[in-house]
């Protein structure tokens, strides 16, 4: 008997049937049966359900002799069902990866529960992915299962039958079935929260809910709206033939009453002429279902009321005068926005007339996402080295505290922005100050960039249409005209950079400023960092941080971070990175910190005892510290293609290299993260890529920009002579022991 029986009816989706099969036969949790029904479906649907059956005994094909409607066609799945577990999937959606593994893990977790509920999230036709706003009802703090009436809330997360797994029993007891027409997920869910003797939750986007640029069936304009009453008509004849269930009869009421408002108010539901017949329906279904002394919140009574009295021509008039009001204050903004760009260019233009300051300095890093990267090391250089310049900062508002204090914020956009950019004589950014800039004769711009390159970058993109994207090379070109100086940290970046963004500045060959304080942490600076990120003391803290996928719409962590610390035990936590373009979760776990929101990379370097990463940049910066990196290539072959890199990261690694999941799991499990191999190796990476990184770079770049001198700057230490701090695993006592090696033989692919 299988644990899941995942059940996918099928009606006009061929073009996104495969995918979906596809994401669930690639489940990590391979103990599932596949029911994919056929609802007569006239175009390949049923043609491509026979062809994943012939290929794999795990998929179970149900033809329809006619067709029936969703509904019913789940019906027909479920009663072809053995598993101990019911998950609806639609045939235009997907699972997300693992997302079975952790369904059967919490419910392992929580004793078998009648109902697991877990997140989804949106993704659109153009790449966009928009998770769940309810996703805090999901937590999994509290008591674990639960009634509803311990948690209500959950009663307000979309009622669709696709976001929860059903055991199979307390379906069959209950004699829960699926009615016909749309909406027929509204009888379902709430009746089942309702008789649930245990629920539980799961906080992990386990679905990918596609929203269709055409063809949802909710989105089709036809009088099936209307099944909208039936349904909730039927939901309160299984409360009334349950006393016990009475109590959930006003928070029904106002679910239902807020259904009827969103149908009323999507012009893509009811045909025209429909509405006021819509509204007589509403309006009687309210007198019948409502129960006297109901609450209704402040902000919808207006709206209840329009149903209540069956205000029909009220309700199309408060729209026609709230799509008024939208375009009216969409001109108006607009307008505003067109004078206060006109007058903010006339303001730039008289600044730049005005005498440049040689004692000022304006700074900018990540787009003005706070404080940090080079441009912040440099700051604090230019403070120490050159006292009498004075500073200011580019930040968003939503990132001024990352800023430090006795620091001038700079709002982008503002007058005092481009007034700074008008009159300060040194500019410096690891990224560009908008094509609004133009530089004077007499300012120095100095362009860090962010770190070493690996992945293609400037005019290497123009054969790299997936990465270059919108890229505006002709707008690039301009910007590298301005740059007086660019920081390199190896020959590779100079020759690297020279080459792919050709101009007349001079490359500063001196290290990178933000490894600076690598150097020059202490033991005590660890012990600090590690206490502030909540890291057990004792513990092994692997640094996870994998770069962006530009050729993938969707970004999707690329390890099971659960899987891989459930694998190495108890000692291992993980500090979950994303890349700043993917933003996101990397995973959820009582030993994964997610430090998305962390300002301050570096310190994240310091804290941790190991960097596992793919393909980022942030292995050249890491390895200053002389500590274990360990590479996963899983899909590098597809990386390169589409990205392209300069050097074959499989022959030249920074550490041990895993081409799997499990293999990674081996080297930290067996000890070759931190062997003699993995130090050659990094040892020979430091030598190549770290040769200035000694803590002095940011000094030798003031020195040179600022004071003008030719002589006396720090010569570089070798990085054979440098003592970077231990990690708080390297200086242990007694040495850290390795985990038990996992069963079975899998292999790893060490530096070479």
């Amino acid at each position: 008997m299988p644990r899941f029986s995942v059940i996918v009816p099928a009606y006009k989706v061929q073009a996104y049937l495969p995918q979906c099969l596809d994401s669930v036969l690639s489940q990590s949790c391979s103990d599932l049966e596949l029911i994919a029904v056929d609802d007569r479906s006239p175009d390949a649907c049923g043609a491509i359900i026979d062809e994943y059956a012939a290929r794999d005994a795990r998929v179970k094909a149900v033809h329809l002799p006619e067709n029936q409607g969703l509904g019913r066609a789940r019906n027909a799945g479920v009663a072809e069902a053995t598993g101990d577990y019911l998950v609806f999937l639609d045939s235009d959606d997907t699972l997300t990866p693992d997302a079975l593994r952790a369904v059967a893990d919490r419910i392992k977790e929580t004793g078998d529960p009648d109902v697991l509920v877990f997140d989804y999230a949106r993704t659109y036709w153009d790449g966009g992915t928009v998770r769940n706003q309810l996703a805090a009802h999901l937590t999994e703090e509290g008591p674990a299962p639960f009634r509803l009436e311990d948690r209500p809330g959950l009663l307000r997360v979309l009622m669709v039958a696709w976001n929860k797994a059903y055991r199979r029993e307390f379906v069959a007891e209950h004699g829960f079935t699926f009615p016909p027409g749309y909406y027929e997920d509204t009888p379902w869910t709430f009746p089942v929260l309702m008789a649930a003797g245990s629920i539980a939750t799961l906080d992990r986007v386990c679905v990918h809910y596609r929203q269709r640029r055409q063809g949802n069936i909710l989105r089709t304009t036809s009088r099936r709206h209307f099944d909208v009453f039936d349904q909730y008509d039927r939901v309160f004849a299984y409360v009334a033939q349950r006393p016990e269930l009475a109590r959930w009869r006003p928070e029904l009421f106002r679910r239902m009453i807020d259904h009827y408002l969103v149908i009323l108010g999507r012009r893509d539901r009811l045909p025209r002429g429909s509405r006021a017949e819509f509204v007589r329906r509403a309006r009687a279904h309210y007198r019948a279902h409502r129960v006297p002394g109901t609450r209704v919140p402040p902000r919808s009574r207006p709206r209840h009321a329009l149903i209540r009295f069956g205000l029909h021509r009220t309700f199309q008039a408060l729209r026609l005068a709230s799509a008024v009001r939208r375009r009216t204050l969409k001109s108006t903004l607009k307008l505003t926005r067109s004078l206060r760009s006109a007058a903010l260019r006339l303001h730039y233009r008289v600044q730049r007339c005005l005498p440049l300051r040689s004692d000022r300095a304006v700074f900018a890093a990540r787009g003005g996402r706070g404080h940090g990267g080079d441009p912040g090391a440099l700051e604090q250089a230019f403070r120490t080295h050159a006292p009498h310049l004075r500073t200011a900062w580019v930040v968003r508002p939503e990132h001024r505290h990352t800023v430090p204090q006795g620091r001038r914020g700079l709002c982008p956009g503002t007058a005092a922005y481009w007034t700074a950019l008008a009159r300060s004589k040194y500019l410096v950014n690891d990224g560009d100050f908008g094509r609004g800039l133009r530089k004077r004769r007499g300012q120095v711009l100095v362009q860090t960039r962010r770190g070493t390159p690996l992945k293609h970058m400037g005019l290497d993109l123009q054969e790299r249409p997936a990465a270059a994207r919108d890229t505006d090379f002709d707008e690039l070109l301009r910007d590298v005209d301005r740059w007086d100086y660019v920081l390199s940290g190896n020959r590779h970046s100079t020759l690297t950079w020279e080459r792919v963004l050709p101009g007349r500045y001079t490359v500063l060959e001196y290290g990178h400023p933000r490894n600076d304080v690598l150097q020059q942490a202490t033991a005590a600076d660890v012990t600090r960092l590690r206490a502030s990120l909540g890291i057990p003391e004792g513990s092994v803290a692997i640094l996870y941080a994998p770069t962006y996928r530009d050729h993938l719409r969707t970004q999707r962590p690329p390890l099971d971070l659960e899987r891989v610390l459930n694998r190495l035990g108890p000692r291992f936590v993980i500090l979950a990175r994303p890349h700043p373009e993917r933003g996101g979760c990397l995973g959820r776990g009582p030993r994964i910190i997610d430090v998305s929101g962390h300002p301050s990379v570096e310190a994240l370097c310091l804290a941790s005892d190991a960097l596992l990463t793919d393909y980022s940049s942030l292995m050249f910066d890491y390895a200053v510290l002389d500590r274990p990196v360990v590479v996963h290539t899983e899909d590098l072959d597809v990386y390169e293609a589409a990205r392209g890199t300069y050097f074959d990261l499989r022959a030249f690694p920074p550490g041990p290299v895993g081409a799997t999941e499990d293999e990674v799991i081996d080297i930290f499990a067996g000890g070759h993260w931190r062997g003699a191999r993995s130090a050659q190796a990094r040892a020979s990476f430091r030598e190549r890529f770290c040769p200035y990184d000694d803590g002095h770079a940011a000094e030798r770049v003031v020195r040179h920009v600022v004071l003008g001198e030719t002589e006396g700057r720090p010569e570089p230490v070798p990085p054979a002579a440098r003592e970077p701090v231990p990690s708080a695993a390297a200086s242990a006592r007694p040495p850290l022991a390795t985990v038990p090696q996992p069963s079975g033989p899998l292999p790893v692919t060490e530096g070479r």
